[in-house]
């Protein structure tokens, strides 16, 4: 994206070299003054002078529309016309992977609050059924961490304590009588602050919406209400779904409070790694899941495009937004998505697609696709990974992936969420914004203005060609094990819309490291450098609708790593 981000400025530096025209003739111009001349070198195209002074009607038009366009103010809820599907024709869900998996062991309660919170949300689920824990006292637990921790990594945006206490209540009085909501009954959790909550501010981590208060829940804050989890904080989130840097200073790295804990789900993943609550929940649309999991050493589970319905989340691009979970097991994520899965009637993108039960998997019946090359460099949790699936018996066989040029693709980022935010730019208010760097929204949408239409449609059915490609490259395996961004399979798999699962792996020392940094190898570290022991994690690609298998290897690997 950044080196379309140049070539676009570029272009528009030099539209002085496309004033002459094939025919050398005066260019001819609008009644505003614009000229085809000086537009073609966004278009990659020339035309001669002909050509130029028999488009002006058409350009002309084109500028009036555009200007009418400019003064529209439409919400960001409203989704455009044409919508994004994963499923190409003749797609099928796979079959599930075998019989359900056993519920594992539940250990004995812990007997210190610490042990408590850091315990994976599926054991605290199970005390709390045993009647060994209470909601309240749960929820209480983690007040008194995020009153003494939450400061220092600046990751919760509002806190619901006294909400939080009286549904707590109200569940505890349920479990007294018999009653169970399910495996959430009970568990605090953090909503990303892009997740509208009725009455309760949801302010998108940005300057311009820091009193922004929404009348009604999110379609997925109601299922998890009826679920019986209990929201206990809106975390914070980078200022409209970029990065770690909010209205209210940086989220910080729980391991290293030096760094950011990258974006844009970064209050999420730093609030369950940290131990303020049993699960959080997350945004993605390239990376938002994944990469604040990695640099905190948290699960990440990004589902399927439209296997969670939006309503009521922030638009940042209609095709590429997933909602997901950050929690600190496997198993976790699974029940988490079973309970906020399926359409809603209300967002156009979300389906039907069931989320099977977590299946017990023999690693011998698994076929899992990676490159040799991807674990060659890089950090040695990763080659770790690599030999715990081989010693778990999973087949591993070595896949190609598709040719297509990704980064044809970086535009529709940049203009989808262009659009979705076209008001910020239009009067002035994307300067209050604090990052405001190249990379940053402001500038990023400022360039989209002058991107064609006609380019975002090519890129569209670059696109298109991609996730035929991509589903040839999944035939024959369950799963692509990979280093996070190995192969371009980040934005390959955002693109194409399909589930990732990110595991931590293991703990190497680092210095601190500046923006989305990953890995930083030893030899490129100056002498008497302070390092810290931070997490690295690694992600398993999936299939389409396919998370329960996807989880269950997952916790295979895991297991294998000790």
């Amino acid at each position: 994206m950044a080196s379309g981000r140049r070539d676009i400025l570029k272009g528009l530096a030099i539209t002085g070299a496309f004033a002459s025209t094939r025919a050398n003739a005066a260019p001819a111009a609008t009644k505003t003054g614009l000229s085809p001349a000086s537009c073609q070198g966004l278009t990659g195209l020339s035309f001669d002078a002909a050509e130029q002074r028999q488009m002006l009607s058409a350009l002309e038009e084109s500028v009036e529309r555009a200007r009418a366009i400019a003064q529209l103010r439409l919400d960001n809820a409203l989704p455009p016309a044409e919508l994004f599907n994963p499923c190409l024709p003749g797609w099928q869900p796979r079959p599930p992977a075998g019989s359900a998996a056993s519920t594992p062991h539940l250990p004995e309660r812990p007997d210190t609050g610490e042990a408590i919170a850091f315990a994976p949300a599926w054991q605290q689920a199970g005390w709390i059924a045993a009647q060994r824990l209470g909601a309240r006292e749960l929820v209480d637990i983690y007040l008194g961490r995020i009153a003494d921790r939450a400061p220092r990594l600046q990751c919760i945006a509002t806190l619901t304590a006294d909400q939080a206490r009286a549904e707590a209540a109200v569940l505890d009085r349920e479990s007294a009588a018999g009653k169970s909501r399910g495996p959430l009954h009970g568990l605090p959790y953090g909503l990303k602050d892009l997740i509208d909550t009725a009455g309760i501010r949801t302010a998108w981590g940005a300057e311009p919406y820091r009193d922004r208060v929404p009348a009604h829940d999110a379609t997925i804050v109601q299922r998890l209400r009826e679920a019986g989890a209990v929201l206990i904080a809106k975390t914070t989130c980078g200022a409209l779904a970029y990065g770690d840097i909010w209205y209210g200073g940086r989220t910080r790295n729980p391991w290293n409070i030096e760094e950011g804990s990258s974006g844009s789900s970064a209050g999420s993943a730093a609030a369950v790694a940290d131990g303020l609550c049993s699960f959080a929940i997350g945004t993605e649309t390239m990376g938002s899941i994944i990469a604040p999991a990695a640099r905190c050493g948290t699960v990440g589970l990004r589902p399927t495009f439209g296997h969670v319905p939006r309503t009521g989340a922030m638009a940042l691009c209609w095709s590429l937004d997933k909602i997901g979970v950050l929690a600190r097991d496997t198993i976790d994520t699974h029940a988490v998505l079973s309970a906020i899965h399926g359409h809603d009637g209300e967002d156009p993108c979300a389906v039907d697609q069931r989320v099977s039960p977590r299946p017990a998997i023999d690693p011998a019946t698994v076929t899992i696709g990676y490159r040799p090359e991807w674990f060659a460099k890089g950090p040695p949790t990763d080659r770790r990974a690599l030999e715990a699936a081989r010693r778990a018996g999973f087949r591993l066989v070595e896949i190609d992936l598709p040719a297509t040029d990704i980064a044809l693709l970086g535009g529709i980022v940049a203009l989808e969420s262009a659009a979705a935010f076209r008001e910020l730019t239009a009067d002035g208010r994307d300067a209050t914004l604090a990052w405001q760097d190249d990379i940053a929204w402001p500038n990023t949408w400022r360039a989209a203005q002058f991107e064609t239409a006609v380019n975002y449609i090519q890129a569209q059915r670059v696109r298109r060609k991609l996730m035929v490609e991509f589903a040839h490259a999944m035939q024959g395996v369950d799963a692509i094990l990979h280093p996070n961004e190995a192969g371009g399979l980040l934005p390959i798999g955002n693109f194409c819309g399909y589930p990732a699962l990110i595991i931590p792996v293991g703990m190497i020392e680092q210095p601190t490291r500046e923006g989305f940094t990953d890995y930083i190898a030893l030899e490129h570290v100056a002498p008497g450098a302070k390092l810290h022991k931070v997490p690295f994690g690694i992600t398993l690609t999936g299939h389409l609708f396919d998370e329960a298998r996807l989880v269950s290897i997952g916790g295979e690997i895991v297991s294998g790593l000790g």
